[in-house]
């Protein structure tokens, strides 16, 4: 019994260890060329400086400090985890100034709950206007043919262009903060749910519908028990498209209002200042909280998948 447990612990071991290489392989392969592009691109500067000082530096001289600039065109790994590492657990979340409790502007977990919040806000709004909107275009050939044609038509507008105009038009009358950011999250999310609502309230097949038609079911019946259980796995696909969208739009709308606080504006600072280690380690933080996110989404979709007995 213990050969045999132990001969199944080791398959296991063998079969993660097949699983993970791969992905490690791929990783070091990346790794070694970011490196490599960052000693070329940051070579350059090494070089001049050294001319103009009149030195001469070898190979292993220049490499040590290319790879090592206080504002490298191209920072290195290194020194984007170290930038992660000192603006997240070398930073408390909230600091006290002036006698009260504030958020610490150094803290990347506080600029990213500036971000996030919109962000969830206005995948709320834009996933609920997506469901309501496919569920009319669904059951109304009026909307069919309306609605679906200006919301494909919406997603053309470049959101570079159209945040700005919202985020000045709410500030004209009075409305500031959360809201507008969401709306411009709201405006890239409720795209890709519309598009999965109605690919899956449409997925019944005929001899489905006809059942329901047996058993005397009206259009509300026939929603509530046949196509919006069909429409769950597509809709969890496309929140995970949505959700990143909303991140995406959250940070946008921090560009032009020119915000102290989140992601956008500590690219923005970053860009200004010519800090370019402080500009990747916000964009990792982005795709960290974005993962986070689409793994959340995944996770409540294996959960809900399994308890209506779909999960594959």
């Amino acid at each position: 019994m213990r050969a045999g447990l132990g001969g199944g612990l080791m398959r296991g071991m063998a079969g993660t260890v097949h699983h993970v290489m791969p992905i490690l392989a791929v990783l070091g392969v990346i790794v070694a060329l970011w490196y490599a592009a960052s000693v070329g691109m940051n070579r350059a500067w090494t070089l001049d400086q050294a001319e103009r000082a009149g030195e001469e530096l070898s190979a292993g001289e220049v490499i040590a400090d290319a790879m090592n600039q206080e504002r490298p065109v191209l920072p290195t790994p290194h020194q984007v985890f170290a930038e992660l590492w000192e603006t997240t657990a070398g930073e408390p979340v909230m600091r006290e100034r002036r006698g009260e409790l504030r958020g610490n502007p150094r803290s990347l977990f506080f600029h990213a709950y500036q971000t996030l919040a919109p962000t969830l806000l206005g995948f709320l709004f834009g996933t609920t206007l997506g469901i309501l909107l496919a569920i009319g275009i669904v059951h109304n050939r009026a909307m069919d043919m309306s609605v679906m044609p200006w919301a494909i038509a919406s997603q053309t507008i470049p959101i570079l262009a159209i945040a700005p105009m919202v985020i000045v038009v709410l500030n004209s009358i009075g409305i500031e903060g959360l809201l507008p950011k969401s709306l411009i999250s709201a405006y890239l999310s409720f795209f890709p749910v519309v598009v999965g609502m109605v690919k899956g309230l449409r997925s019944p097949g005929a001899m489905d519908m006809d059942l329901l038609k047996t058993y005397s079911a009206g259009t509300l019946a026939t929603l509530l028990k046949l196509r919006l259980p069909a429409s769950v796995p597509y809709l969890f696909t496309s929140l995970k498209v949505a959700i990143a969208a909303a991140l995406v739009g959250a940070i946008v709308a921090e560009l032009p209002t020119g915000a102290r606080f989140g992601l956008g504006a500590r690219l923005l600072t970053g860009s200004y200042y010519g800090q370019t280690i402080q500009i990747w380690s916000a964009l990792f933080m982005a795709a960290i909280c974005a993962a986070a996110l689409v793994a959340l989404i995944g996770l409540a979709e294996r959960v809900t998948l399994k308890r209506m007995g779909l999960a594959r």
